[in-house]
């Protein structure tokens, strides 16, 4: 307890707890936004000399960061090409019918893609498919959200790719002096972790889990809103031909509903999932923006190719010629076109665009589409020349949004980004080559196999967590270099002075975990990883035992909705409260803050 006293003497370490003090004000309030707080508290311990703008500004540059910055662009590429495309179909199958077994597919399957995919965008791929399951089911979300973003969390800890957080653990290790950890430093105490969570989300009472309803009009109005009304055909060559909707793979592997059955001159309204489909069937579909633009590329379905007396569209086939470009317009107030329908207005013919579908707010299009009459604000989503582009933006009559041709999937590039998924994963466990080098070199494979495009490999690294890592970095660096890492480890082991090694694991572990529910998981780690690693040589452990028990502390949040950006990302549409992911995360917790530290003590040390 002296020498934490005489270190508190010293100007720089009152310095250094009054930033990290201000920090976890900030962290805690919102003040400020969590990557322009690590942003000043950088600029403080600079201007203020505790630590050298060398020091300070490492981590920016540190191999972790850079992995990171790869990573996004390689998940991009495998979101962009379809890799999910499988789950998803598999989780709209008629095999998954109960909340159970949808729980298991999410963590059986599910959790260990997160071990290579950060869990973030898993959750954002997965969240409208499991939405659409539970309204087609009569199901409240509340049932299975939840346990989506658990099993995300508990895959995290498979490998060192599995989190943004563990990637910083790996970098503090590397700067503190203790190297960098591997892609499979912690996968054996990992997979024990995932087994056991995936055991506890199985057999978890359904009480549970809350029933918190569906409220139709919220569902309702997120998929109008963001939906466009569109026309596909069945050609004859298509595999639905003689498939009911219900168990076509339309349905399973696209969030579409089915809004009218045209064949011939009948028109069949829903009821329509027992209905099978013919060839020159034509369905009016309600479908995101992700989806159409994926329907696109299908060839299963064709979307109109031209006008007809009956037909529901205006437009030819949307399958992307040379030249072509994709765009939203939307029609402002005062537009001369509303009031009439595309028919009338011959909008191809006067435009050089071909309408390929329709959005209108939070309303349901009843007429076919090229009947409809337009109105101020819908908006349209159109193919059109470069030239035909340029002419919309001078015209008063609609406003082009944004242009949307980037975003058109690379579904042909499937088996080439997995291949290069797998090998950014193989090289580095039977070679040499540094895992920072692998995933460089998949993120370059990814752009030259044209699975994503320069511009949107920028687009896909996600600035705000770079910012966060790499200035948070700068805190152990600071505790480190103050004495405060060394004084304070002191006074705590002083403190469990006597205590088994078990019982000191698991306060380090609970205490990361309860510290994460209140700051961000990452500020927890760069917080507790230089002051555990100091507890290392009283414990007769390696430093890495200590290292692994704060990353598992911080990342195991399961107690409440801040605890993990994923629990955030389900809160809302789960229609949760405060302490429904409380009750149903303490047990889990309870049972991860026992086994982890057992697990470490096996692989570090016997007991």
């Amino acid at each position: 307890m002296n020498e934490l006293t005489a270190v508190l003497q010293t100007p720089e370490a009152i310095i250094t707890l009054a930033i990290i003090a201000m920090a976890i004000v900030l962290f805690i309030s919102g003040g400020l936004a969590p990557e322009l707080t690590g942003l000043l508290s950088v600029g403080l311990l600079i201007g203020s000399g505790v630590l050298t703008p060398q020091k300070a500004l490492a981590g920016f540059g540190s191999p972790a960061l850079i992995t990171l910055m790869g990573l996004f662009a390689v998940s991009a590429a495998l979101f962009k090409s379809g890799a999910l495309d499988r789950l998803r179909e598999l989780i709209a199958s008629e095999r998954i019918r109960t909340p159970r077994r949808l729980i298991a597919l999410l963590a059986l399957v599910v959790a260990p893609i997160s071990g290579v995919v950060p869990n973030t965008p898993v959750v954002a791929s997965l969240l409208p498919v499991i939405e659409s399951w539970c309204n087609r089911r009569n199901l409240s979300p509340s049932r299975v959200l939840l346990p989506l973003s658990f099993a995300t969390v508990l895959g995290g800890t498979l490998t060192l790719l599995g989190s943004s957080v563990n990637l910083l653990v790996s970098d503090i290790s590397e700067q503190l002096g203790y190297g960098s950890l591997k892609l499979f430093s912690f996968t054996s105490i990992g997979i024990p972790i995932w087994l056991l969570g995936t055991g506890y989300l199985l057999l978890a009472p359904d009480a549970l889990l809350p029933d918190r309803g569906r409220n139709k009009n919220e569902l309702g109005a997120n998929k109008e809103q963001t939906g466009y009304f569109t026309e596909v055909k069945i050609p004859a060559d298509s595999h639905l031909v003689g498939q009911s909707l219900h168990n076509s793979r339309l349905q399973r592997r696209f969030d579409v509903d089915v809004l009218e059955l045209q064949r011939g001159k009948e028109r069949f309204l829903p009821p329509l999932a027992d209905r099978k489909l013919e060839p020159e069937d034509r369905l009016l579909l309600r479908v995101t923006r992700s989806d159409l633009l994926r329907l696109q590329q299908e060839h299963t379905v064709q979307l109109a190719k031209k006008v007809s007396k009956n037909s529901f569209t205006t437009g030819e086939s949307i399958i992307s010629e040379e030249g072509q470009k994709t765009v939203e317009v939307l029609l402002p107030a005062g537009s001369t076109l509303a009031g009439a329908n595309l028919r009338e207005l011959r909008f191809r013919q006067r435009h050089n665009a071909t309408v390929l579908a329709l959005r209108r707010g939070q309303q349901t299009v009843q007429e076919r589409i090229g009947q409809a009459v337009l109105r101020e604000g819908d908006v349209l989503l159109l193919q059109a020349p470069l030239d035909a582009i340029r002419g919309l933006q001078a015209n008063n009559d609609l406003l082009v949004l944004d242009q949307l041709e980037n975003d058109l999937p690379t579904i042909s590039k499937k088996p080439i980004a997995i291949a290069i998924a797998i090998a950014m994963l193989v090289l580095p466990s039977i070679t040499s080559l540094p895992l920072v080098a692998s995933v460089l070199l998949a993120a370059v494979a990814m752009v030259v196999g044209g699975c994503i495009r320069p511009r949107e490999l920028q687009k896909s690294i996600r600035l705000d967590v770079i910012l966060l890592l790499g200035s948070l970095s700068s805190f152990s660096v600071a505790i480190q270099t103050t004495g405060l890492a060394d004084a304070l480890a002191s006074g705590l082991e002083y403190w469990i002075k006597g205590w088994p090694n078990y019982a000191a694991l698991l306060i380090i572990f609970f205490s990361t975990t309860i510290l994460t529910q209140v700051l961000s998981n990452a500020a927890s780690v760069a917080l507790f990883v230089p002051v555990a690693i100091q507890l290392a040589p009283g414990m007769n452990l390696p430093p890495n035992a200590l290292l692994v028990t704060v990353l598992f502390g911080a990342s195991q949040s399961f107690l409440t909705p801040m605890g993990y950006q994923t629990n955030l990302m389900v809160f809302g549409p789960g229609r949760y409260k405060f302490l429904d992911v409380t009750r149903y995360g303490a047990g889990l917790t309870a049972l991860i803050t026992l086994a982890v530290p057992a697990l470490i003590l096996l692989q570090y040390q016997s007991f």
